[in-house]
């Protein structure tokens, strides 16, 4: 079902929604198409999202964090080279997001908490002309899929001498009325982001 209503956007649209490079990490679990809308509920999860369009060569935003961890985006194999930042529009958050999705293939933005759907529907129908992806580190109205990190833990202190080596979290993906999935992750910063858990697993599945 899903992929007919995406299709049928595209027809009405007149432009064809593209399939963008995602992370391994997220198979089976979440798609990325042009014209898209995600939200997420952490910095590591949308520095995930935009690792894997920029190492894969396209150019991609960050707009409204203002404290942008460049290391964590770097161990997580953001290309920086192909990253623009503006980590502080202010007022003209609006303005700066729909100039970016017009050059750049995804742009992660951190929105104000008061983003009306209409606002939500003006990009909408920007990113599907220009064939890009928004990711929302925040609440925003008719995101396709919301991820959010349900639990997580770090791993690498040795009784308090050691150094937070690695993080574990079990994240949820919720599509539309669809029950929510989860999965584990895991990120290293020598390795990377990857899967602990083999496949995901609906959460009413789980227990």
């Amino acid at each position: 079902m899903r992929q007919l209503q995406d299709r049928i956007r595209g027809m009405q649209d007149g432009v064809p929604r593209l399939p963008v490079a995602t992370h391994p990490a997220f198979d089976g679990l979440l798609d990325l198409r042009t014209g898209g809308a995600y939200e997420v509920d952490s910095a590591g999860l949308a520095l995930a999202l935009l690792a894997q369009p920029s190492r894969e060569g396209a150019w991609v935003a960050v707009v409204g964090v203002r404290d942008f961890g460049v290391e964590a985006a770097a161990e997580l194999g953001v290309d920086l080279s192909r990253t623009v930042l503006v980590p502080d529009p202010g007022e003209h958050w609006l303005e700066a997001t729909a100039a970016l999705v017009d050059v750049v293939t995804m742009v992660v933005l951190r929105p104000p908490p008061d983003v009306t759907a209409k606002t939500a529907s003006r990009i909408a129908a920007r990113l599907r002309k220009r064939s890009s992806v928004l990711v929302s580190w925040g609440r925003w109205p008719g995101s396709e899929a919301r991820l959010s990190v349900e639990s997580s833990a770090w791993t690498g202190l040795d009784r308090g001498h050691g150094r937070l080596a690695r993080r574990r979290m079990v994240v949820a993906v919720a599509r539309g009325s669809a029950p929510p999935q989860q999965v584990e992750l895991e990120l290293d910063p020598a390795f990377g982001l990857s899967r602990v858990s083999p496949e995901p697993v609906a959460i009413s599945e789980v227990g």
